[in-house]
């Protein structure tokens, strides 16, 4: 009994002093109290065994009215905030020598009582949405876009960005009889000079009957789209220095031949290095972005270059830019090729300087390479081609994410982002001010702004717009409008008219938090969406952990840091940033099915912390090793700091879920279903298959047959959900994280097959790997 009345006390002595200290800073003065018992009942223990018996009773009914109050009947808030507790009461349960049955008589029946209340909660899902979303066929001639039925020839499908296929062969009813059909690996792994976001976040194109896809380290592959064997492989042998923050590929771009089958490649088997082969005259072209800022022109059948484009296949993207840091600037995602000009945009490494390259749009001849036009989002109204010794705007907004475009209309739609630093304003033209955080529509033939929307008025929070729109004919009260779905960290989804960006689903304004350091000011208002997926305000009692002492910990932190709600404004104090930097929805993006006017999309909640640091005196030798940890912002008076909000132990301050999947009716604007997803089988050693609603980087892809496809969960798996209800329907395990949006498209014996890539994520330490795998229907 010795070893249990120290149990007692220590977690008494512990709870009592962090709790006074809670206390202080205006939190819940259970903890403390809950000190003062257990410290009690520690001394009890030994020689008054009934009294702490019956005082443990009293505290195990507290304890319990007390964690229904503050989360409902809601399993992982009771079991955290009650477990331990019930654990600490079975040695309890045995009574002393000569101290008879009395207290045992008590605490039983509390203990049997709490614990069935709290194990009872694991039935109920109070953050659940049922619905079912009408999936009959609503627009029968349907825009999907002018990719042949069975192929695959742009990011999202086709330029219109839907992720929508449409192939049948996959039901509700037959996706049970999915199986892997092949498996590759690429062999471009992670080496001891990566940078730790090292990320594969690919997408196949499908032409013809080869599956083209990069890897992380921009080597370009051609598969055999049946079989998954190599046809040829392309090394854009990027050097290690020019990768600093992200080091990732999400897709390549494909031009089609001049005349004739857009599928028509007849792809050459080679064991060679395709980077070694002379380069060709090319009518058809792929063209892939690397890391150290080039855009090369490759041949779909060889893999050479394509000596017709820029220099020999290649083009340097750092011209004309007014800063040339080796790693600041470089395309991750692929480029748009619409009405003869290849269109492209870059990432800007976020706070690691002031003086930065430009985030600067630009539009090349699909053919020669010769630049046509150039959209500066710092000086948008000169859209023709810079001149020789002129440069772009220094750390002008840019578009680092996947954009689309609508050839009829002859526009382009870029998701936005901020110019760095993220968290400092101060710097920031009355030009950046407009485009930055926003979308804007460009034209295709010139460059010129059509129009724009902005979704955060001075960001100072990382809320770029990350996901690429998605464009689809949608009906409405005033009849069918030409429309433009795109979901933005902060939780909204801004549905408009892609001809003239008014809004079709309405657009207000709300008022936001003051504040800011000297210099500085922060938007009064922030626009919201009426479709929105944005989380509640977080409280005290949000506050979440393993044991009661981290809960306890997470709830001194929340209180000592700058939480007014959403964008409460960074500060040397420490600011929580909710929904955080991941967003509600990233990169991943959304899925539309034109047909049925339906949205497929992965919500998920992390809050961060940011931050700002003083310059002077400040260790700073740590600084930039990441997106996460302390950015340098050199050439500003603060550096920031900036990571997930998470416990003493790693998981999340705030309690679960974290990650949901949701269906919406587009015509209505209406959530119809919502439903965690993801288990936490790959978070610990136990494997455990438990669904908890984890976070995920990713996206899905819709089939006709109603069936929706997406891995993106921190666990290794792929899942096939139903997309009238959202359930779970299929799931099939990865050998590597998930992080990548998957496709489909039929082989040359016309079955339907499913590919995902399996690589990873290093910043949310999934499962590193080089994988390329399909399925297909048992036969």
């Amino acid at each position: 009994m010795i070893i249990l009345s120290l149990i007692f006390l220590l977690l008494g002595l512990v709870l009592l002093g962090g709790g006074v200290w809670l206390i202080t800073l205006g939190g819940s003065w259970y903890y403390a109290l809950a000190g003062i018992v257990l410290l009690v009942v520690g001394l009890m223990t030994r020689k008054r065994r009934r009294q702490a018996q019956v005082l443990y009773a009293i505290f195990l009914v507290v304890t319990a009215v007390w964690a229904l109050w503050e989360s409902g009947y809601d399993w992982w808030p009771l079991a955290t905030r009650l477990g331990l507790f019930l654990v600490l009461a079975i040695p309890l349960l045995f009574p002393a020598r000569g101290d008879g049955k009395s207290g045992v008589m008590v605490l039983l029946p509390v203990w049997v009582i709490v614990g069935l209340m709290t194990v009872s909660s694991m039935a109920v899902d109070q953050h659940r949405i049922d619905g079912n979303l009408n999936t009959d066929v609503v627009m029968k001639d349907a825009n999907i876009g002018k990719t042949p039925d069975g192929s695959w020839h742009a990011y999202g499908r086709s330029n219109m960005g839907q992720r929508f296929s449409p192939l049948g062969q996959i039901t509700p009813d037959n996706v049970k009889n999915l199986e892997q059909a092949w498996q590759y690996e690429t062999g471009d792994i992670k080496g001891p000079q990566d940078v730790g976001e090292t990320t594969y976040e690919a997408t196949p194109l499908k032409v013809g009957n080869t599956l083209y896809i990069c890897t992380p380290h921009n080597w370009l592959v051609a598969l055999n789209a049946d079989t998954g064997e190599k046809q040829w492989v392309y090394d854009a042998k990027v050097p290690p220095e020019s990768m600093r923050q992200h080091q990732t590929c999400r897709g390549v771009s494909y031009l089609p031949p001049a005349s004739g089958d857009p599928d028509a490649i007849d792809v050459k088997v080679s064991s060679e290095p395709a980077e070694s082969f002379q380069s060709m005259q090319c009518d058809a072209e792929l063209f892939l972005p690397t890391s150290d800022a080039r855009l090369l022109a490759i041949d779909p059948a060889t893999g050479a270059r394509c000596s017709n484009f820029a220099d020999d296949g290649v083009l340097d993207l750092m011209h004309n830019m007014p800063y040339k840091q080796d790693g600041f600037y470089y395309s991750t995602s692929p480029p748009v090729v619409a009405n003869g000009v290849v269109v492209v945009a870059g990432s800007v490494n976020d706070n690691y300087a002031v003086n930065s390259p430009s985030g600067v749009i630009r539009a090349y001849d699909v053919k020669t390479g010769e630049l046509k036009w150039n959209w500066d989002s710092g000086n948008p109204d000169d859209t023709a081609p810079i001149g020789e010794g002129e440069t772009y705007t220094t750390s002008s907004p840019n578009s680092w994410s996947v954009a689309s475009a609508d050839e009829d209309l002859g526009l382009i739609y870029f998701p936005i982002g901020n110019r760095t630093p993220d968290q400092l304003g101060m710097y920031r033209t009355p030009e950046e001010e407009k485009y930055a955080a926003s979308v804007v529509a460009l034209s295709l033939e010139t460059g010129k702004v059509a129009w724009v929307q902005q979704f955060v008025h001075h960001d100072l929070w990382d809320m770029d717009t990350p996901a690429q729109p998605a464009l689809l004919d949608l009906k409405t009260d005033d009849g069918v409008q030409p429309a433009l779905v795109v979901p933005t960290k902060q939780g909204d989804v801004y549905v408009l008219n892609r001809k003239t960006g008014e809004p079709i689903v309405p657009i207000s304004e709300q008022e936001a938090p003051q504040g800011t350091i000297e210099g500085d000011h922060a938007s009064p208002t922030q626009p919201i969406s009426g479709l929105t997926f944005r989380p509640p305000t977080l409280t005290e009692a949000d506050m979440w952990g393993a044991t009661p002492i981290d809960q306890m910990i997470c709830r001194i932190d929340f209180k000592s840091l700058r939480y007014e709600g959403q964008y409460t404004p960074p500060s040397e104090q420490g600011t929580i940033v909710f929904p955080g930097n991941f967003g509600v929805f990233n990169w991943g993006s959304i899925a539309v099915d034109p047909k049925r006017q339906v949205m497929f999309g992965m919500p998920l909640y992390l809050a961060f912390t940011s931050t700002l640091v003083p310059k002077e005196n400040a260790d700073l030798s740590n600084a930039n090793k990441g997106e996460a940890g302390l950015n340098e912002n050199a050439g500003a008076p603060y550096a920031v700091n900036m990571k997930p909000f998470l416990s003493p132990l790693g998981v999340p301050c705030q309690q679960p879920p974290w990650g949901y999947v949701a269906g919406t009716d587009l015509q209505t604007g209406k959530i119809t279903w919502k439903h965690k997803n993801g288990t936490i089988y790959d978070m610990t050693p136990l494997h455990l298959p438990i669904p908890m609603g984890m976070p995920g980087i990713g996206g899905p892809v819709i089939t006709d047959g109603g069936v929706v496809f997406m891995a993106a969960s921190v666990d290794n798996f792929i899942r096939g959900y139903d997309l009238a209800t959202g359930k779970e329907i299929w799931r099939a395990r990865l050998p590597a994280g998930g992080q990548a949006t998957p496709m489909t498209y039929l082989n040359s014996k016309g079955e339907q097959m499913v590919v995902q890539v399996a690589g990873g994520h290093g910043s949310i330490g999934t499962t590193i790997g080089d994988y390329v795998v399909a399925y297909k229907l048992k036969k």
